[in-house]
């Protein structure tokens, strides 16, 4: 993987914090000491990943249920501008991640995009997500 490659796939991780009791937390760096996992955090990926791989099926099907794009989907200003052009609104539904560009203006924002309903991570300016709070469920 190139090094830029790494860097921007590290920039999209989201940080989450979680509580364990001290004998979960015992066994996990007992695990990682006799070399089963680089560290905790590589133990709790491949935790969460195995989870996720179980339900898999139930994931899939929420997904065409609810008509979400799975992974990642951007918006430009020129595709907000092309649908503002239309005279069209857009409903954001995403599984993963949702980013709207730096460029975008509050006024474009409010014009073009209904409504927003995000499992994962939006990337949006401060200042678009306020704008646009009362939108976001």
């Amino acid at each position: 993987m190139a090094r830029q490659e790494l860097k921007e796939r590290t920039a999209e991780a989201e940080k989450i914090t979680i509580n364990l009791g001290p004998i979960d937390l015992g066994q996990i760096d007992l695990l990682v000491q006799e070399g089963f996992y680089a560290n905790r955090s590589d133990l709790i990926r491949t935790a969460i990943r195995n989870q996720l791989g179980q339900h898999a099926d139930v994931v899939k099907q929420t997904v065409a249920r609810k008509s979400l794009v799975l992974g990642m989907q951007h918006y430009s200003r020129a595709d907000l501008e092309a649908l503002q052009a239309a005279g069209q609104r857009l409903h954001i539904h995403v599984l993963g991640l949702a980013s709207i560009a730096s460029d975008v203006s509050v006024e474009l924002a409010l014009a073009t995009i209904e409504s927003i309903f995000v499992l994962g991570s939006l990337h949006a300016s401060a200042v678009l997500k306020t704008a646009l709070a009362p939108r976001i469920r």
